[in-house]
């Protein structure tokens, strides 16, 4: 009997043995687990960051991070603003941050004049835009621009109030 009685508790030794072997390597195989999902989050958190501050590299996250996709242009004038530029440098920005994003940069104009006049008017005006995102250090081979006159107004009247939101420079996500 004794040796029956031995040959168990060797069993139950053993077995125990390779029980804690077994739930020390679960132990280690969670933490390895868990400390992945960590780094995981760590870089979520990291990506999260930059969306939130740069927007998605998309038209809505330029004008997101710009403030706006477009920029207004005085009656007749290709002339860009003040208030232009600001928009301009943002928008270069952005462009800068997303170095793979290419955009085409509409000109508009408003319902007065011909469509000839027009056309040449909102190349003139996406050409203004195209120069000084270039001069921002823009690469020119991201710029394409072109020019939709008086065909495609933001804002359908007459008046000022209508004309002025369809004066402008549009930067198209591609």
């Amino acid at each position: 009997m004794t040796v029956i009685r031995m040959g168990k508790t060797i069993a139950l030794v053993s077995a125990t043995a390779l029980l804690l072997a077994a739930c020390s390597k679960k132990e280690q195989v969670g933490a390895q687990v868990e400390e992945q999902q960590v780094q995981q989050e760590r870089v979520k958190t990291a990506a999260e960051l930059e969306i939130e501050q740069w927007g998605h590299p998309t038209a809505e996250g330029l004008a997101y991070y710009a403030g706006a996709d477009r920029v207004f242009f005085a009656y007749d004038s290709s002339e860009l603003s003040g208030e232009a530029r600001m928009t301009l440098d943002k928008q270069a920005q952005w462009l800068g941050h997303y170095g793979q994003v290419s955009v085409t940069i509409e000109g508009h104009c408003d319902e007065r004049g011909t469509r000839e006049y027009n056309l040449a008017l909102g190349d003139r005006r996406a050409q203004a835009v195209v120069n000084y995102l270039a001069a921002q250090g823009v690469s020119a081979d991201r710029l394409k621009s072109i020019s939709y006159g008086k065909e495609r107004p933001a804002v359908v009247g007459n008046g000022e109030s209508a004309w002025g939101q369809n004066r402008r420079g549009v930067l198209a996500v591609d």
